[in-house]
């Protein structure tokens, strides 16, 4: 199929069907979060224990196998997201939203500080009707700490484009510390 991958229906699309990954080791869940720009996103599950392994890429779009130059220009409904493969002994997906709540306003519509464009979205994007629970009832405690309506989604999570490999673990390549529990302040840069 061409990346322009039919959408009147008479051809699968394959950005639009669910993200199928295995966990990348035994015990292991998955996860992915949309909080704006995917770099400083990244580094702040990397430190996090139990967090086993990170990959930034593009999901909830129509457009299969974006690249962040069709993703920027606004075409093709990706979010920047981070996939995580946790351990949910060590991390419970409780603790993955409670980081990401943290990490985000969750009140401004494709928006996350200076970064502005749906592809900043904000979103929750499960793979288990637990972590669609938990989400939503996580999103209900959030909504009483803030006055303006919560604009983050909560959606199944479509395929997963994995970003450029420059993106890959972009903050640690430029020197800033992924070791777990690291407080160290970020530095977003590009």
């Amino acid at each position: 199929m061409s990346s322009s991958a039919a959408t009147d229906g008479s051809a699968a699309n394959p950005a639009l069907e669910p993200d199928t990954v295995a966990p990348a080791g035994e015990g292991l869940e998955v996860a992915q979060f949309a909080a704006g720009c995917f770099w400083s996103v990244e580094l702040t599950y990397q430190r996090l224990p139990g967090v086993a392994r990170t990959e930034v890429g593009y999901s909830q779009g129509h457009y299969h196998e974006p690249t962040y130059e069709l993703v920027c220009a606004h075409g093709t409904g990706h979010a920047e997201v981070v996939r995580l493969h946790y351990d949910p002994k060590v991390c419970p997906y409780t603790t993955l939203l409670d980081v990401f709540w943290a990490k985000i306003n969750p009140t401004t519509l494709n928006r996350q500080g200076k970064d502005v464009g749906t592809q900043y979205r904000t979103g929750i994007y499960y793979y288990t009707a637990e972590q669609e629970r938990l989400a939503r009832e996580s999103l209900a405690e959030q909504q009483k700490k803030w006055e303006d309506k919560i604009v983050t989604e909560i959606l199944p999570a479509k395929r997963f484009y994995p970003a450029e490999e420059y993106h890959q673990r972009y903050l640690e390549k430029g020197g800033q510390s992924a070791e777990k529990g690291c407080t160290d302040p970020m530095r977003c840069y590009g």
